[in-house]
């Protein structure tokens, strides 16, 4: 059968048990709450058993209504908010299936200059092919921010791009109702007339569909750049030409694919003064944002904060995995001077935080009594009116508390995970 044909039939595809039980599997796997319906990952199995046979009906007859989504609002780290919709698990597993269909049509079309939420592709490649773009001397960044992008793009022209591939009107009619399903805020829906809501298995696939019409633009007109979803940057050898190509992307943005650019977060700089994906790019080196790692610092204060009652342990295992996923991502970061800071840092909080949880005079003395301290600098110590924080630098803590001593306890090291990341051995 030529692809052609094949593509009328899609609706088939997307209802095959195989394709249905690999979408659950993955829908399963990454967990999330329930949508309006209260229908939990625990509890869908057996509501599937029940009305899957009626549903699968009306979607072959065309009478299936996706249910209206969940409302999240996610607290973003500069104190915005950013809106999630989360479907009904059904949905989610529909729309996973949908995805898996779909992405082997789409995915070889698709520019390779874009990198998000692509198989075999991630962030740090993006960031890799910025940096060899600003070693050939492409060093001026035209960032360009759009504007709630998710929550803006048009129905008819996404929808219109999807027909141009897919034959099966049974399918897009389907795609389409996930589009116009609404949001429940509060007690009322919402109708969504426009965008595609973040949480949804297809809103990435459907996002890159959408943006690679802006990918094939900038390939016509020889430029240079790289695209995560909707972070996007273009670099070009001087500022004059930059404001040059800000202007004509834009327009094209907003006139041809009905997006707007934030012009407040848009601008034409070095690209060291830029950041895309969290990182900039100081001379040839990657480096992450002074952002980013006040991000860090916040998140790091909240799991040693004094106030927190819980043990040093778990304590140490919920710091030790963010730390972890934060050098996962941020390592690739060539910059070394901040992280023995970091690590000395960290440690600093740590210390702190057992000697807030020793707590008494006596308790302390024993303590640092236990860790080979002098009975006279014990007494000393324990019985000081300094704070915690004064106390977790002085010298006879770090010789109590020393390296090794809080390594041994379960605290991780920046600079090891850091040498890790780059290759080096520690």
């Amino acid at each position: 059968m030529k692809q052609d044909e094949a593509n009328q039939d899609l609706l088939a595809a997307v209802l095959d048990s195989d394709n249905l039980s690999r979408a659950w599997k993955r829908v399963k796997a990454n967990k999330g709450a329930p949508g309006i319906d209260g229908v939990t990952l625990t509890d869908f199995p057996a509501y599937a058993r029940e009305h899957w046979p009626r549903v699968r009906e009306q979607i072959s007859e065309g009478r299936y209504h996706p249910q209206p989504v969940r409302r999240v609002e996610i607290p973003k780290p500069d104190g915005g908010k950013r809106l999630l919709g989360i479907p009904v698990i059904l949905d989610r597993v529909l729309q996973q299936a949908i995805a898996q269909v779909l992405t082997p049509i789409f995915e070889p079309t698709f520019s390779d200059s874009s990198f998000g939420f692509r198989p075999g592709r991630n962030a740090h490649m993006a960031i890799r092919q910025v940096q060899a773009y600003v070693r050939a001397g492409y060093r001026i960044a035209v960032d360009l921010d759009l504007a709630k992008f998710f929550d803006t793009v048009n129905h008819d022209l996404l929808m219109s791009l999807l027909g141009r591939t897919i034959g099966d009107k049974r399918l897009l009619a389907l795609i389409g109702g996930y589009l116009r399903a609404g949001v429940l805020v509060g007690e009322h829906v919402e109708p969504s007339e426009v965008g595609t809501p973040q949480g949804g298995p297809m809103s990435p696939l459907l996002a890159n569909i959408l943006l690679h019409q802006l990918d094939q633009e900038l390939a016509r007109r020889g430029h240079r750049f790289a695209r995560y979803a909707d972070d996007l940057v273009i670099l070009v050898r001087s500022e004059r030409a930059g404001e040059r190509v800000m202007r004509s992307i834009t327009r094209y943005l907003e006139t041809v694919l009905k997006l707007t650019v934030n012009p407040a977060k848009s601008r034409v700089a070095p690209m060291r003064r830029c950041s895309f994906l969290s990182f900039t790019i100081h001379g040839n080196k990657v480096r992450w944002a002074d952002k980013a790692l006040v991000n860090f610092k916040r998140r790091v204060r909240e799991l040693t904060g004094r106030s927190w009652g819980v043990s040093m342990d778990y304590r140490l295992q919920q710091l030790g995995r963010y730390v972890r996923g934060w050098m996962g991502y941020f390592g690739i970061s060539q910059y070394y001077r901040p992280v023995p800071e970091l690590d000395e840092w960290l440690r600093r909080r740590i210390r702190m935080c057992y000697w807030k949880q020793w707590r008494w005079a006596r308790t302390k003395i024993r303590h640092l009594l236990a860790l080979g301290v002098s009975l006279k600098s014990a007494i000393q110590h324990g019985v000081s009116s300094h704070g915690y924080w004064h106390m977790a630098r002085t010298p006879v803590t770090q010789q109590a508390m020393s390296n090794a001593w809080l390594k041994a306890q379960g605290l991780v090291s920046v600079k090891d995970l850091w040498c890790k990341a780059q290759g080096y051995s520690t």
